[in-house]
């Protein structure tokens, strides 16, 4: 199957597929899957693994349907096995109040190895926001992210962009948070 003939999107729906995006390490492998396909060599370049575990994550996001093989070739008598995600994008479940939010924790983990003199634009606001209101900036943000995105060009270095919309709990205070 050629890249460009992914389905737009995959959702997570399998504990296998939970447990395979919940791990930083194959989350990372997906990142460079995402615009263009990779060997398991040129995946473990990318991530900074040996070759063999590199491999091992690849099966299991393949054996859970989120890569997939999308070219082989022959060199020096090995076949060469070219992996790809096997969609545009990836949804995945909701927690749920008080579930652990996979991407939230892979996004910190990323902006925390990024190297600290590269430019980031980082910021929390607090708003108050009719119900109305909420639901439009939600909208707006999905679609600029959507709107850069179809803009990516291989060819350019990474840039990741993680947003979060939400009610924060009530009176301010998060669970676990001592007073």
């Amino acid at each position: 199957m050629p890249t460009d003939e992914r389905p737009e999107t995959l959702h997570v729906t399998t504990a296998e597929q939970v447990r395979a995006v919940s791990s930083l390490t194959r989350h990372r492998i997906m990142a460079v899957l995402r615009f263009e396909p990779a060997t398991i060599t040129q995946i473990a370049g990318r991530v900074g693994l040996a070759k063999g575990s590199s491999s091992y994550h690849v099966r299991l996001l393949e054996r859970a349907g989120l890569v997939k093989v999308v070219r082989t070739r022959k060199v020096r008598g090995v076949t060469e096995r070219y992996y790809a995600m096997a969609a545009r994008s990836i949804v995945l479940p909701d927690t749920g109040q008080g579930g652990p939010d996979v991407l939230m924790r892979h996004a910190v983990a990323d902006l925390e190895a990024a190297p600290s003199a590269g430019e980031r634009h980082v910021r929390m606001a607090h708003l108050r926001l009719t119900e109305d209101q909420f639901a439009e900036l939600g909208a707006r943000l999905e679609a600029l992210a959507d709107e850069y995105r179809e803009l990516s060009d291989p060819a350019l270095p990474d840039a990741s962009l993680v947003f979060a919309l939400f009610h924060p709990a009530p009176g301010g205070q998060a669970e676990g948070d001592v007073r």
